[in-house]
């Protein structure tokens, strides 16, 4: 189920541990995603966090936090763009969503694959999507002190095998949240060695969270010739074959 997005809020903005989070996870999504230029960029989940540097040169920017959850007015101070929705009927159009985040939204949720088919439908031509999901073999899928700790955690090959059979071709992952999930001082002061430390780490012992990029698999339209060539018309059935000898008497 979701978590509270109050719950959701107050670790990201009001806790230590919550705010080193929310840093390194969306360092990790902007060296995918260095910028947004003129496209539509939607969040779903609790995936606010990492929209701001998106803010200033997209399109448009849009926060889809699902109704379990609850919705929290988005970006303070300026005008909002956080949505409370449906989990699987999101108020957008098909195919006109250029960039897609999902933070605290597939784990969680009691019907993924009606979620993923969602996702789909919103992503035009080319879109991508960015899935980020707990890591089943990191550290912070079993404290459940944090909101990766709720939910269903997954290891790379699960997950991209979830997106192939909905239509989505993994592209690239990274991990990242290699420091350990504690507000004990050390832990926070050292966080940075710890991540850059874990990027030497095998992917079983790496962060605590998985970032999947996949793009939308749009299959080319059929056009009957392959079912033709296999069935051919037989144009010349009943026709008699021509007959060799002599010419008949006129």
């Amino acid at each position: 189920m979701h978590l509270d997005v109050q719950d959701l809020r107050n670790f990201y903005y009001r806790s230590s541990l919550g705010r080193a989070a929310q840093k390194t996870v969306r360092n990790a999504v902007l060296e995918l995603w260095p910028e947004a230029q003129g496209q539509t960029v939607v969040g779903f989940g609790f995936a606010v966090p990492l929209l701001r540097p998106y803010l200033k040169d997209a399109r448009r920017v849009i926060g889809l936090m699902p109704g379990p959850q609850g919705v929290m007015p988005w970006p303070a101070g300026q005008p909002n763009v956080s949505v409370l929705c449906e989990e699987t009927l999101w108020p957008l159009e098909t195919g006109h969503v250029d960039r897609l985040l999902l933070m605290h939204g597939l784990e969680t949720s009691e019907n993924p694959t009606a979620l993923l088919d969602e996702c789909f439908r919103v992503l035009g031509p080319g879109g991508k999507a960015l899935f980020i999901v707990p890591n089943r073999g990191g550290l912070w899928s079993r404290s459940d002190r944090t909101p990766f700790g709720y939910g269903r955690p997954y290891t790379l090959s699960q997950i991209e095998a979830q997106l192939k059979r909905h239509h989505f071709l993994p592209e690239r992952h990274v991990t990242t949240l290699h420091q350990p999930p504690s507000q004990r001082r050390f832990w926070r002061k050292t966080a940075g060695f710890w991540e850059t430390a874990g990027r030497r780490l095998p992917l079983a012992l790496a962060g605590g969270v998985l970032i999947v990029e996949a793009s939308k698999r749009v299959h080319a339209p059929t056009s009957g010739l392959t079912e033709a060539v296999r069935r051919p018309l037989g144009v010349l059935d009943g026709l008699g074959k021509p007959v060799t000898g002599r010419r008949s008497e006129l």
